[in-house]
């Protein structure tokens, strides 16, 4: 069974105009699958009907093989900027979720306490947003998002803004912890590059109304080797999402 699906989804914001249209995709347990397509396509659109937010006009997302269809709290949902709240410790920020859902601070920190060092931010705890680097803030709010739901993540172009060494890093470490925590990541990106390092999978998103007109099968291994970008096999992975992608 797969961890997460979305089943024949169509959605319009206005009841006239449509803006996805028979949407069909599924993700593995412990797998990394990318939506890719232009600004605007709708991408962030379907994280919003699987997130909850927003509820389709027809079809179904499934968690579990449980219908989730319209209802928040399912999945974790990580937004391009961090969010982290500038006057919030660390420690605090990534326990938040936790917090309002009713525990204790204190339960709530020492929960939170147990993955900062496999997250890669012990001794960051006391500090604040302000006083973290770019790609630390990132794994803060990584952890956040983990700490929400532990079963799906729904990440919205996270590594944007990073300088490209910092992203390099931040594409293998974040890989790791998938591995070691078992997570199930959809992931948006406009970064072709990005999208075939990171994913076992590449959904295509693309037209008017948006549809996913193909999925592309990144074959190579995990963890990759550093210089698979370097490689024939990368490029020409990379020319038939090129020859594919729709505007």
């Amino acid at each position: 069974m797969a961890r997460l699906e979305v089943r024949d989804v169509t959605f319009s914001y206005d009841g006239v105009t449509t803006v996805l249209k028979d949407i069909d995709l599924t993700l593995g347990d412990g797998e990394l699958v990318c939506l890719l397509g232009v600004s605007g396509g709708g991408k962030t659109t379907l994280f919003n009907i699987i997130s909850g937010l927003n509820k389709p006009q027809s079809g179904r997302v499934l968690l579990g093989g449980e219908d989730i269809t319209g209802q928040t709290g399912k999945v974790s949902y990580m937004l391009q900027k961090d969010m982290l709240l500038p006057y919030r410790t660390v420690e605090d920020n990534v326990a938040l979720p936790m917090i309002i859902r009713g525990m204790k601070k204190k339960e709530a920190r020492k929960l939170a306490g147990e993955h900062f060092k496999s997250f890669g931010i012990d001794g960051t705890q006391k500090k604040y947003p302000a006083e973290l680097s770019g790609g630390m803030r990132q794994r803060a709010a990584l952890l956040r998002t983990y700490l929400f739901s532990a079963e799906v993540a729904l990440l919205d172009e996270p590594f944007s803004a990073l300088d490209t060494l910092t992203k390099s890093e931040m594409h293998r470490w974040y890989l790791d912890v998938m591995e070691n925590l078992k997570l199930s990541t959809i992931f948006i990106t406009h970064d072709i590059d990005e999208a075939i390092l990171l994913s076992d999978r590449i959904y295509l998103l693309g037209g008017k109304p948006a549809t996913l007109t193909d999925e592309i099968i990144i074959r190579e291994p995990k963890p990759r080797r550093r210089d698979f970008n370097l490689t024939e096999d990368f490029l020409n992975y990379k020319r038939e999402i090129i020859s594919k992608i729709q505007v």
